[in-house]
């Protein structure tokens, strides 16, 4: 700082040919602007527009801003007093811990994943993926609309509040308002600011269309999980399951679902858990409400693949084979530590029918297992799948359900190893979405997009602040 200024307010002067919003000039393009019908989503920004409270938080006071002017409920009321519910930089710590994002700044795939985890829907582009006029398409679109609005940002992160056509220039909202104030800018410049290569990563520089999506349980699940541990499980679908799909023996649908799982890293068990974990709390989920958990659910237990994936747990279950090493069935009741059922295998088992209170028949397996080397009983009551969801007592998917997610969230390309063509044809059936209820679609496809993103960040997205 010039000593001339120590002591006084100050912040970086705007070079040309950016114009400060709030001068004579920047007013005229304002108008023209708004008389051109390109302003559209400038008002509920302006609305909600906050200077980042950190250095590096320039991502996530973005999405923070975005979020507010899209109405995103939060899920939890703000600084933990009722009822207000809105976003501050503070609360987007799903994709990294604030302390890091403070130090390094948060990568362009989190910034993006991030989004995804809190109920928005994000269209990622890094600039040798698009082109200055898919930009320009994307701005122009996202400055005229005010239903369902969309909102742009780029990095260093800040959202686009505005286009005036006749000069080809965009309105940055900088959330680093200590540094600069809102200010027009030509957008081929900022084109080429964002096609810039980050010398540390190797990748490209980009931006982002963020719109609000559909309620997506999915999404608050993925957020209550440990990102580390979801990149290996991503990892392990997307990349090591298609080579295990050419094995010679493959000879059933049954045996497809074995050499998918058995092999499955230990994170998918805990991933199971979190999801299990997430639907016994009613009140939990910033994107569904009880009604909606219970649509969805229903219309997974309805699928052929479910009905497969049910008798494959089954089946394991009574063999005592690796479904152990998951830890438990939601649609058993199976009272066990985790910790004791790794080394477990049974010596005996009896099926029975139960019944209580008049409800339908349920399977009761009895036996004995030994778990390091010391028999003990166990019994577990199946509980039939046909069993709506206003008869459980928690609300909650089965293990087959989450796995049925987790399967047809996979690409039709996952099993085109698979050598026996009517078997390919059988699995390629029960795993396409094409024909899916659209609720039901919705969470596949938001699933896989999130399985997308964590698979970028694997690879080494760049940083920016």
């Amino acid at each position: 700082m010039p000593e001339e200024l120590e002591g006084l307010y100050y912040r970086g002067t705007l070079s040309p040919p950016a114009i400060e919003f709030a001068s004579p000039q920047g007013k005229q393009l304002f108008t023209e602007a708004l008389e051109g019908g390109t302003m559209e989503g400038f008002f509920k920004l302006i609305s909600y527009y906050q200077t980042q409270s950190e250095i590096n938080y320039c991502g996530i006071a973005s999405l923070a801003m975005v979020f507010n002017a899209l109405a995103i409920d939060p899920g939890r009321t703000w600084k933990g007093t009722g009822p207000w519910r809105w976003f501050d930089d503070t609360m987007l710590d799903s994709c990294e811990p604030l302390s890091k994002i403070k130090d390094e700044g948060v990568s362009f795939a989190k910034v993006a994943y991030s989004a995804y985890c809190n109920g928005a829907n994000v269209e990622a582009f890094r600039t040798n993926e698009s082109s200055i006029d898919d930009f320009r398409r994307h701005v122009i679109s996202s400055a005229s609309s005010s239903e369902d609005s969309h909102h742009n940002g780029n990095g260093h992160y800040s959202p686009i509040g505005g286009y005036h056509a006749g000069r080809d220039m965009v309105l940055i909202l900088d959330v680093a308002r200590f540094k600069y104030p809102p200010h027009w800018m030509p957008l081929t410049l900022l084109w080429e600011a964002m096609d810039t290569i980050d010398e540390s990563t190797g990748q490209h520089r980009g931006f982002m269309v963020i719109s609000r999506s559909h309620k997506a349980f999915v999404s608050s699940l993925m957020h209550s999980s440990g990102h580390e541990d979801l990149k290996k499980v991503a990892k392990y679908l997307i990349e090591d399951v298609p080579p295990r799909m050419k094995l010679k023996d493959i000879k059933g649908v049954e045996n497809i679902l074995s050499v998918l799982f058995k092999s499955a890293p230990v994170d998918l068990k805990d991933f199971i858990k979190c999801v299990a974990e997430f639907w016994r709390q009613e009140d939990a989920g910033v994107f569904s409400s009880k009604i909606e958990k219970e649509e969805v659910l229903k219309l997974v237990e309805e699928t052929e693949l479910f009905k497969h994936l049910n008798r494959w747990l089954a089946s394991e279950i009574s063999s005592c084979k690796s479904l152990i090493s998951f830890g438990f069935n939601e649609n058993t009741v199976f009272h066990m530590k985790l910790s004791l059922l790794d080394q477990t295998c049974r010596k005996e088992t009896n099926l029975t029918l139960a019944k209580a209170d008049g409800a339908k028949p349920m399977t009761l397996v009895s036996g004995k297992i030994r778990t390091n080397g010391i028999d003990q009983g166990i019994d577990m009551l199946l509980v039939p799948s046909s069993l709506t969801s206003q008869s459980r007592n928690l609300l909650h998917p089965s293990t087959a359900g989450i796995l049925t997610l987790l399967v047809l969230a996979l690409r039709q390309r996952t099993w085109a190893g698979i050598k026996q063509e009517n078997l390919l044809a059988q699995f390629n059936h029960l795993t396409s979405i094409d024909n899916l209820p659209t609720p039901l679609q919705l969470e596949v496809l938001h699933l896989r997009r999130q399985l997308h993103f964590l698979m970028i960040d694997l690879r080494g997205p760049s940083l920016s602040g």
